[in-house]
């Protein structure tokens, strides 16, 4: 009987009390966090160390987390050092439990000032409220009041401990910042303070680099990073063992977090125990089955589940440290199946940005424009031998159409209340005039560079940037031989276009015959197509590079559309093809013949768009493409243009205006455009998307694009995203 009574009493304690247990020669404590405690406060109470508190409390990670009611077991036993002497004593009388309090070593008078709390006091001097009214016993019957004499009791210091030690870590395929900072439970920042070798400019991680990262100190739970627990009654006829293999911990686990057990003599029916949650079953956190969300200051749970989608109980399953509450900073994961609404940017879930209503007004950017504009070869003294000049010079053309899309540009947003300045410099395509240049006029306080046309040219300048930080846009160029980090290739690469349309494709087919018209240049589109549709057919092309009329004939089926790829850079050949194929489109019924025939092509260029080539022929056939821009309708920036220029813009004006708009608000935004780019998605202007993804090294690149498709003789844009 007098055991079953002491084990209610523990139980009891457990819960509501504070009271000491024992468990292979280590004593504990069941302390119940007051208002007022701190972790350092309760650690001196109890003669221990805060980390040695953080060991027997997993779920507490940092010193700042201990809230009131919080149930903690203390380690006070023999392997403290130095507290054999003065470890509490205890005394059971008649089913009470007694604890002898730890003396002090020495006291400090204190006179009470206006405005003081016992609060105030307790956090003054780190000790807790009892503590306080311990030695001065008036406290008990009389508030605390101005010029009051109090004796506070002085403890030795305890020596700190740092609660985390620290391994290196080394990144696997498909790893991200963001998954590696959610499995180790700390923000990107803390990952970036830890690794300060990371770039501040690039979220790139290399497969086998090696981080540094925290470790927790401990024992068997710690490596089994336990952080949540849950009440479990004992029922009848159950064993630690058995209580161990449901919640997959061993057994001197569950004594350490119950010392109470060992107490009472061992495991018994009715005993409310606390054990780990159950975590979701372990699998590879990276960017095949998750994205990723940084939370953001004054978000709460409830604005959370809205924003992403989700329900609170799915977000909590995936996320179980959201029980110890949310914090800015945090990286929660979401499945990456059922998020495909979200905006992801290297597995990242990005916040919607609209950058016309996130302007800071007080920057004001910076830009330079390096265009090839040649005036060492306009002679202004000749008005008839200038116009032909500008007309007839693909370069001067680009120039002349990016700068004046680029001056509307400015005019708008000089309306948003931005004041920007720029600086034109004509490249002249001349190596030794940019290096001339770029000595004479250092680029210091320059925001970004928009420019060069000439790839030769970019190399040079994107160097003599880099070492200012500064970004540089490459108008027209998709990728580059050398390794430039700080520039933005605002043209997709072909390998992005091909990817888009295949894309395309793949989704809308169902039984469709696929027929491959390639010549010789275009081998490694041929493959592309092949690889990702096998059973597409290649049409046979004639020694002069011509189509096999007859061989290809025979491949069209009269059951099933037949969808065909044109691959190639020749406008004869996509005249003649795109003419074959219009003829082949027919229907007879007294013979009963169909076959209808769709065009498609992962390479649109020039050569589709030469006289040759017949637009009516291109409508019957849907010819359907990817690009990097659309043609333009009327909009504000058209009636802008023509307006102040007094005619059409052409694409590369378009261009103009869209690159100088995309830049100037994005460092409107934070006024700087790598920080800018990192927590931006797609943008869209008259004509142009961008959406750069960073490739660390080698520099930003443009994964926007268009799907345009022919249909009564005018290019039409297809709402697919």
């Amino acid at each position: 009987m007098k055991n079953i009574i002491k084990a209610a009493i523990l139980s009891i304690a457990f819960f509501f009390g504070c009271i000491i247990h024992s468990y292979a020669q280590q004593r504990y404590v069941t302390h119940a966090v007051k208002e007022g405690e701190t972790l350092y406060s309760i650690a001196k109470l109890y003669r221990v160390t805060p980390y040695s508190i953080l060991q027997e409390n997993p779920e507490i990670k940092k010193v700042e987390e201990v809230q009131p009611n919080t149930l903690l077991i203390i380690p006070v036993g023999a392997n403290q050092p130095g507290a054999t002497e003065k470890i509490e004593k205890i005394e059971e009388k008649e089913g009470e439990v007694e604890i002898q309090q730890i003396e002090p070593v020495g006291f400090t008078r204190h006179r009470v000032r206006k405005r003081e709390t016992l609060f105030s006091l307790t956090q003054k001097y780190e000790i807790t409220e009892e503590q306080l009214k311990r030695y001065n016993t008036k406290l008990y019957s009389e508030p605390l009041k101005k010029g009051m004499v109090l004796q506070i009791p002085e403890y030795p210091e305890i020596e700190e401990e740092t609660p985390l030690d620290f391994e290196i870590y080394e990144v696997q395929p498909k790893e991200t910042r963001w998954s590696i900072a959610h499995k180790y439970g700390i923000t990107v920042d803390s990952l970036l303070a830890l690794n300060p070798e990371l770039p501040q400019n690039s979220n790139y991680l290399a497969i086998g680099q090696e981080l540094k990262l925290p470790r927790p100190k401990g024992d068997s739970l710690k490596e089994q990073q336990i952080a949540l627990f849950e009440s479990y009654t004992v029922p009848k006829a159950i064993g630690l063992f058995r209580i161990g293999q449901n919640y997959g911990i061993p057994v001197d686990s569950i004594l350490k977090l119950n010392p109470e057990v060992a107490e009472a003599g061992g495991l018994k029916e009715g005993m409310v125990l606390r054990l780990p949650k159950p975590q979701p079953k372990e699998e590879a956190i990276n960017t095949d089955n998750y994205i990723f969300y940084e939370v953001k200051p004054k978000q709460n749970i409830f604005r959370l589940t809205q924003q992403l989608s989700l329900s609170r109980d799915s977000l909590f399953l995936l996320n179980p440290e959201l029980e110890n509450g949310l914090k800015a900073g945090m990286v929660l994961k979401l499945p990456r199946a059922k998020m495909k609404e979200l905006e992801v940017k290297n597995a990242l879930v990005l916040d919607r940005i609209n950058l016309l209503d996130s302007l800071d007004r007080s920057i004001q950017p910076s830009l330079v424009m390096m265009l090839p504009f040649r005036l060492d070869r306009i002679d202004f003294n000749n008005m008839e031998r200038t116009e032909n000049q500008i007309a007839s010079r693909r370069d001067i053309s680009y120039a002349m159409g990016l700068y004046s899309g680029a001056l509307v540009a400015l005019d708008s947003i000089k309306k948003l209340g931005i004041s920007a300045s720029v600086k034109v410099v004509d490249t002249e395509r001349n190596l030794d005039k940019v290096k001339a240049l770029l000595s004479q006029q250092p680029l210091m306080g320059v925001d970004a560079i928009l420019g060069p046309v000439d790839p030769s040219l970019l190399g040079e300048i994107a160097v003599q940037a880099k070492t200012y930080n500064i970004p540089v846009i490459a108008p027209f160029a998709a990728q580059n031989e050398l390794s430039l980090s700080n520039v933005f290739f605002s043209n997709p690469q072909d390998q992005v276009m091909r990817e888009r349309i295949l894309d395309y494709v793949e989704g809308l087919r169902t039984t469709e015959s696929l027929i491959v018209i390639a010549d010789e240049k275009h081998q490694e589109a041929k493959d592309s197509i092949l690889s990702r549709f096998p059973m597409a057919r290649v049409a046979k092309m004639s020694e002069d590079g011509s189509l096999h009329l007859v061989d290809f004939q025979t491949m069209l089926s009269e059951q099933e559309e037949n969808w065909v790829f044109v691959e190639t850079d020749q406008p004869n050949l996509a005249a003649s093809v795109s003419s074959i194929l219009n003829a082949s489109n027919m229907e007879d019924d007294e013979l009963g013949i169909k076959i209808t025939v769709r065009m498609f092509t992962t390479n649109y260029n020039t050569a589709f768009e030469a006289e040759a080539v017949s637009r009516p022929h291109l409508s019957n056939l849907k010819f359907t493409f990817p690009s990097s821009y659309r043609v333009t309708e009327n909009n504000a920036f058209t009636e802008a243009y023509e307006k102040r220029f007094g005619h059409i813009p052409d694409r590369f004006a378009v261009r103009g205006f869209d690159l100088t708009m995309d830049l100037l608000l994005k460092v409107a935004h934070k006024k700087n455009l790598f920080e800018t780019e990192r927590i931006i998605g797609q943008t869209e202007y008259s004509g142009n998307r961008f959406n750069y993804y960073n490739d660390w090294s080698s520099g930003f690149y443009n994964k926007a694009t268009y799907l345009m498709q022919y249909e009564k003789l005018r290019l039409k844009q297809l709402d697919i995203q």
